[in-house]
């Protein structure tokens, strides 16, 4: 435990060292309080032209409109941010010739597997609790439910550390961050689009392509609704991914 703690501490200087940490903050909170911002305004502005129509009209959730917007629209962001996270992570290892230094000493492959991956899943709480900052206007000016956006925030941890996994298998394959990061981008997009693809199949292929995708099992958190199964292939997402970096670390190890 004291090496992956190591490596978890070594990751996250590395983090706030270099600019990579400070450029994804700030685009993460700026777009997180822009696109919020919009949402809001939009949510206002057809609150207002309904309630033009006399008092016999339906009342809106504004507050639940908003958060559901905001969310499944943080979700798309952090597909171009997860990539900044994880692509130097082992493929600057590499790139520095450190990586069989880091493979042979006693911290060992799973130890300094699982400490990255827990510095970019720190790192990425630090970016969902940023959002708060926006989050926190609904409750000062009104009286949202706490359940769907606590219940959204898991859902993005859980979507997210699966983004993560995957990443971090893709930069145990180059020692070039940009190559690393661009394939990571192209693998969460294609998982994310692939429930669109399945609109073309039929029976149990369609069936399949649902279930693989990132972004369906996503929905019910940010509707408030914790299904297990979607907590379960969130989990096992991550799972695969982490299984795969360990294989690629140790065909190293064996090939060195």
């Amino acid at each position: 435990m004291q090496n992956v703690l190591a490596i978890w501490q070594r990751e996250m200087k590395a983090y706030f060292v270099s600019p990579i940490a400070y450029v994804v903050l700030t685009l993460w909170l700026l777009l997180s309080g822009l696109f919020f911002y919009a949402i809001l305004t939009n949510v206002i502005q057809s609150t207002m032209m309904q309630s033009q129509f006399g008092p016999g009209s339906q009342p809106v959730d504004v507050p639940g409109i908003v958060t559901r917007g905001f969310f499944g629209t943080m979700s798309v962001v952090l597909l171009f941010m997860i990539p900044m996270l994880t692509m130097g992570l082992f493929a600057e290892e590499k790139k520095r010739g450190t990586m069989e230094l880091l493979l042979t000493t006693p911290v060992g492959h799973l130890h300094a597997m699982m400490g990255k991956f827990l510095a970019s899943t720190t790192f990425l709480l630090i970016m969902l609790a940023g959002t708060w900052v926006t989050i926190s206007a609904l409750f000062k000016y009104g009286q949202p439910d706490w359940k769907p956006i606590l219940g959204a925030y898991l859902g993005l941890l859980l979507y997210g550390e699966g983004l993560l996994a995957a990443g971090l298998f893709i930069s145990t394959l180059t020692e070039n961050q940009i190559v690393s990061g661009v394939i990571t981008f192209g693998v969460s997009l294609v998982l994310w689009l692939i429930d669109s693809f399945s609109s073309g199949a039929s029976g149990a292929a369609k069936d399949v392509l649902s279930y693989l995708s990132v972004i369906g099992h996503l929905d019910d958190f940010i509707k408030g609704v914790i299904d297990t199964t979607h907590v379960i292939f969130y989990l096992s997402f991550a799972f695969v991914g982490l299984f795969l970096t360990y294989r690629s670390l140790e065909s190293m190890r064996w090939r060195s």
